[in-house]
């Protein structure tokens, strides 16, 4: 049996993020229908944004040198509602103009309404404004010709929004990234069943199925598979023939009734094995035919930290997305910790005092500890961490965005 080196989280990660392929396939969908997914093609804007001066407020436009000093009293000639095009404005006359309005020819200032007065068909003026004052000019948010949208963006609300600001009414998506999860395990029982003599509750396909499908995957869920090799290298070999990528859970460790290992290496080939990282020493990687595969540990925190810590960059570059990289902040730690040889994920939150509080009890079986953190605290090995020490501080937020 192959011997794998035990790497640490930086080389790990690294080999990952290297072996993420470009993605297979590509969709036009109306934009409507586009939200969560990938950019394919860098989007470039055929027309400025906003495409005219408008007005930034409701108020009067007006020329600057028209109101010398406040009081200045100027008739007002014409009314422009956002949608419509005045008139270019006379010399010595105001116009009332409205929020998103063009600004008429002519004028150089916008007066908000709270300073001014109308006084019958004129208006005075109580502020002396300058030159551009609530004026949006043409081009401001984007420029013709300008990438408003780059290739490997997810698109969300805002980037929805941009792409329509521009006219777009459909976009080029990546395919989504086709995902069969299995757990191993005859220990396990699916919720809703009486619970065995022995038996464990199977927490962790219903974890990792509502990750990954928040990652905008196509999650196929294939149940339990037997603890036996014959039957986990059928598992494997039907998952392999319709998926990009196998998500396993359990069955990675060395104990006899561990058969994910030697099956994935009779199927296809394992390039990694153990990381250097606490929870989850035990997460491989590798190939099943033309199928990608992880294998991660069997505790439930091992399962969902190796996932969003070492599998879920890899899992968005597959999807197309560019940047993958979630850098976190420092804050302070409000406790005492000390590190052995593996890089840990503490599960923590912050507390009132800005600083980091610990869960009391981090093993890795001890799901409460993930539901009541609202991160996690990234220790390197061999660290002695002091009351007030900077920690690097990674929100659940930001993982699962």
């Amino acid at each position: 049996m192959k011997k794998f080196p035990m790497l640490s989280f930086e080389e790990a990660l690294s080999r990952m993020e290297a072996a993420a392929e470009a993605p297979a396939g590509t969709e036009t969908l109306d934009l409507a229908e586009a939200g969560g997914r990938v950019l394919a093609e860098d989007l470039r804007s055929p027309l400025f944004v906003p495409p005219h001066d408008n007005s930034g407020m409701d108020g009067y436009a007006v020329r600057c040198a028209d109101v010398p000093a406040e009081g200045a009293r100027l008739p007002v000639r014409q009314r422009i509602p956002a949608g419509s095009v005045g008139r270019p404005l006379e010399a010595g006359s105001a116009a009332r103009i409205f929020t998103g309005a063009p600004i008429p020819a002519g004028a150089d200032a916008v007066v908000m309404q709270e300073d001014c007065e109308v006084d019958g068909d004129d208006v005075v003026v109580r502020r002396v404004p300058g030159a551009g004052d609530f004026i949006r000019h043409k081009g401001d948010d984007i420029r013709a010709g300008e990438i408003a949208l780059p290739a490997g963006v997810r698109l969300g609300p805002a980037e929805i929004g941009q792409a329509a600001s521009i006219g777009v009414a459909r976009v080029n998506v990546y395919r989504r990234l086709r995902v069969a999860v299995l757990s191993t395990g005859d220990e396990l029982t699916e919720p809703g069943e009486p619970l065995p003599e022995g038996g464990i509750y199977n927490s962790n396909r219903y974890m990792l199925r509502s990750v990954i499908e928040r990652m905008g995957c196509e999650v196929s869920d294939g149940g339990i598979v037997a603890d036996t090799l014959d039957a986990t290298r059928k598992a494997l070999r039907a998952a392999a023939a319709q998926h990009d990528l196998i998500v396993t859970s359990g069955g990675v460790s060395m104990g006899e009734e561990d058969h994910v290992k030697p099956a994935v290496e009779a199927e296809g080939e394992l390039r990694m094995w153990k990381i250097a990282v606490k929870p989850g020493k035990p997460l491989s990687f590798g190939r099943v035919a033309d199928a990608a595969f992880v294998g991660l540990p069997g505790n439930p925190v091992s399962a969902l930290v190796t996932f969003l810590m070492l599998v879920r960059p890899y899992v968005l570059r597959r999807s197309g997305v560019r940047d993958v990289a979630i850098a976190g902040t420092r804050l302070p730690a409000g406790f005492a910790w000390k590190t052995g040889p593996r890089r840990e994920f503490l599960r923590v939150r912050v507390g009132a005092d800005g600083r980091l509080e610990r869960f009391a009890n981090q093993e890795s079986s001890v799901l409460t500890s993930c539901v009541w953190a609202d991160g996690l605290a990234s220790v390197p090995e061999n660290t002695q961490v002091a009351n007030g020490d900077p920690l690097l501080y990674i929100a659940f937020s930001d993982l699962l965005s």
